[in-house]
Formats: C-alpha cells, sequence, structure tokens
C-alpha cells in the first residue's frame, strides 16, 4: 500500500464542479492499494498517518502529529501511485489492486479512519476529481507498507 502525504492549510476535492470533500489543515492523503495488500497493511499505515509528527510545534519544529493539531484527514484514491514506468514511456498499472479490490480497501481504510479521528472527508473512488490544496510547507511525504 503506498500514499502521498500531504500538509495543507486546506484541501478539497471536486467531482463535476461540486465539492464532495473538503478539510481546513491537516493531511491531504492519496491512497493507492497495490496486488496483494490486506487490511492489516491499511490499519499499519493509518497508524503510522495518525501520529507521524510532521507539523510544528511552538519552536518551529516538525513535532506534532495531525491528532496533536486536531487537523482534518482528506483521503483520495490514487491508483496511479502504483505506476511502472521501466518498461517504456506509458505507465503500466498492473502492480494496482484489481479495481473491486482497490475500492474494498479503499473503504476499510476511510471506515479505520473515521473510526479513529473525529475529522475525515473523502473523494470518490474511481471517479474523475479536481484536487485543490493549499501545501503547507511545503511538506510532502511519500508512504509505502509492505507485508
Amino acid at each position: 500500500m503506498k500514499a502521498i502525504l500531504q500538509r495543507v492549510a486546506n484541501a478539497r476535492v471536486d467531482i463535476a464542479g461540486q465539492t464532495v470533500g473538503a478539510i481546513d489543515a491537516g493531511l491531504l492523503i492519496l491512497l493507492c492499494a497495490e496486488r496483494g495488500d490486506v487490511d492489516a497493511l491499511a490499519d499499519r499505515m493509518l497508524a503510522k498517518i495518525l501520529k507521524l509528527r510532521i507539523f510544528s510545534d511552538d519552536a518551529g519544529k516538525m513535532n506534532r502529529s495531525v491528532q496533536d493539531i486536531g487537523g482534518g484527514l482528506l483521503v483520495v484514491s490514487q491508483f496511479t501511485l502504483a505506476a511502472d514506468v521501466s518498461g517504456g514511456n506509458r505507465p503500466s498499472f498492473t502492480l494496482a489492486a484489481p479495481p473491486d479490490e482497490g475500492r474494498r480497501l479503499y473503504e476499510y481504510f476511510v471506515a479505520q479512519a473515521r473510526a479513529a479521528h473525529p475529522v475525515v472527508a473523502t473523494g470518490e473512488f474511481g471517479a474523475d476529481m479536481q484536487v485543490h490544496l493549499v501545501n503547507d510547507g511545503p511538506v510532502t511525504v511519500p508512504l509505502q507498507m509492505s507485508a
């Protein structure tokens, strides 16, 4: 399972001109399920994300988590994180989980996030989305969990 975390001042997801998910300060999570991923990986990833200290404390050091600051999570499915470009100029997505399993793992991750954190917004799995964000820092962190 892969994710790109972006520390944001605010972020939103629009579909067909309508906002479907939005947060103020917090984390935009671009999430990708890969072949062979299981619920336990999603659980580990969420635990890491919630405790990752990438928000500034009073001294300006990255020493606070999204939980510490009471920030939001905006979770967006992003199967293209599984892109393999080693064979040419057109990406292959064979490493991504099949759509049904990708959706199941995405929805599982979101459900677990909502159970563990008070502010969770989402995009829509498989939709053509426009993601708007103000990257704070900028701080962008890649994260990968494997069995």
